[in-house]
């Protein structure tokens, strides 16, 4: 965005490298002309917004919470094409993702600018001579670089946390799904955002590099894998020391004991395989069932992933609620840990092959009797793959449940009160859900232990994560 003059606008790349992008339904060019934003690029959009700053942290909170509410109410206006161009080449269906996800992202800036006036800060007694003011400030320029599975949803729920508490914010989409975000540029005009307050850089790795390691950006909000998580936490520690929240990821257990409400169960966990393709971080890819049970679920679980699979196909048709994989490289990705599980790291329940010959479409694909030092328990395949097995007692399944490198999310399905809340607090897990699983809510945090990543989304945990406190001491004494 051009901000040496007194309107927002689209300006090029004074980078000459290009994105090229593909339809998944059937691996055709979308285009080959999608800006690459590159140092240049990069720079100008953080001296925007170092302008832009000082006079938007002092906008008042009605201001502000009007200007996110409009912005809100435009998303919700062009619902229907914001949630095409996702599409385009996410592949997610329109009905059951495309419009859900773009829901999300509206009801999220209308959830933050409803805090705007409501973030308060703390006071402390003054018996000792000293009144005590904390107050919560803005960071300064602030960035996000997202994922491709969620592009609407998951930049608002970096970018209005960061909007509301006063914060200049740059936002950096996938670039395997930008359109969507490049499309809320005329968005933020209309909004009466100022100048350099919100803007968009579409570009790759290089770009989100930049954006870690810049020397005047002071916080950077990341979704995305482990080992690209850990170059941005490097990158953020050797450039200026920035804040960093990130979010990386999931391998997430569902625990089914044998008093469970099977019917209950089985649609969870079947739902948290399917939706999206498969691909979403904190779906349920490790199911582990009790032996009194087991068989029952066995064949619940498999009958219901195919009826799912009935109904994939072309996401621009209603009835479709499974879309393909979205691009090339992740086809082949998820095929891989496919046919290395069939060569001896599991018995194949169901699923497992191509849907069709043209496209990025896969089958649901389940697992039994898998070791649990196998690949496909180990990794996040992040598409529709999961391993289902037996167990026996609850240490045991608490234990096992427990033994991976992620830490995101993890259901208990039990009619037992006691033990549903005594497993929830065993699971080393940043979220359970019992009698559930695979889900969140934008009015509570949402994040993950271990390498699942770093600090808080959503609710309260957000505005902090985008806020400094300082702590002002008022001598009365003297």
């Amino acid at each position: 965005m051009d901000i040496g003059s007194p309107s927002i606008k689209y300006v090029s790349s004074k980078n000459s490298k290009k994105l090229e992008l593909y339809n998944p339904i059937d691996g055709s060019l979308v285009a080959n002309d999608v800006d690459l934003a590159g140092e240049e690029d990069v720079d100008a959009a953080v001296a925007a917004a170092e302008k832009a700053f000082p006079a938007w942290k002092k906008v008042i909170p009605q201001v502000r919470r009007d200007i996110m509410n409009k912005f809100a109410e435009l998303m919700e206006k062009h619902i229907v094409e914001l949630a095409e161009l996702s599409r385009i080449t996410l592949g997610a269906p329109y009905i059951t993702i495309g419009q859900r996800e773009t829901s999300m992202a509206i009801e999220t800036f209308k959830y933050f600018a409803g805090w705007i006036d409501k973030f308060a800060g703390e006071s402390f007694p003054q018996e000792d001579g000293f009144l005590k003011i904390v107050r919560n400030e803005p960071l300064g320029v602030v960035a996000g670089v997202i994922p491709w599975n969620g592009p609407m949803a998951v930049a608002a729920n970096k970018a209005a946390p960061a909007l509301a508490t006063g914060n200049c914010f740059i936002l950096k989409p996938s670039e395997k799904t930008p359109f969507s975000a490049l499309a809320l540029g005329p968005l933020i005009i209309e909004a009466g955002f100022p100048p350099g307050v919100f803007q968009i850089l579409s570009g790759d790795g290089v770009t989100g590099a930049l954006l870690s390691s810049h020397m005047r950006i002071r916080k950077i909000s990341f979704t995305g894998s482990i080992p690209t998580g850990k170059r941005i936490q490097e990158a953020a520690a050797k450039s200026n020391l920035k804040r960093v929240t990130l979010e990386l990821g999931g391998k997430s257990p569902a625990v089914v004991f044998d008093d469970a409400n099977l019917a209950n169960a089985i649609q969870w966990t079947a739902r948290a395989l399917t939706t999206n393709t498969g691909q979403v971080c904190f779906a349920a890819t490790r199911v582990y069932v009790q032996e009194g049970i087991y068989d029952k679920f066995v064949e619940g679980y498999k009958e219901a992933l195919l009826e799912h699979a009935k109904n994939i196909g072309d996401p621009e048709n209603e009835s479709t609620s499974m879309g393909p994989l979205v691009d090339k490289a992740q086809f082949d990705r998820v095929s891989g840990f496919i046919e290395r599980g069939k060569n001896g790291q599991g018995t194949l329940l169901t699923g497992g092959s191509r849907v069709g010959d043209e496209g990025y479409y896969i089958q649901p694909t389940v697992f039994t009797n898998v070791h649990p030092d196998a690949e496909i328990v180990r990794q996040e395949i992040f598409g529709p793959v999961s391993v289902l097995n037996s167990f026996k007692t609850e240490e045991e399944i608490i234990k096992t449940a427990n033994d991976s490198n992620y830490g995101l999310m993890a259901g208990v399905f039990t009619q037992d009160i006691n033990r549903a809340l005594r497993v929830a607090s065993e699971f080393d897990s940043g979220m359970v859900g019992i009698n559930c699983v695979s889900l969140n809510f934008k009015n509570v945090p949402f994040g993950g232990t271990k390498e699942s990543g770093l600090g808080r989304e959503n609710g309260s945990a957000a505005l902090k994560s985008f806020t400094e406190q300082k702590t002002v001491m008022i001598n009365l004494t003297y």
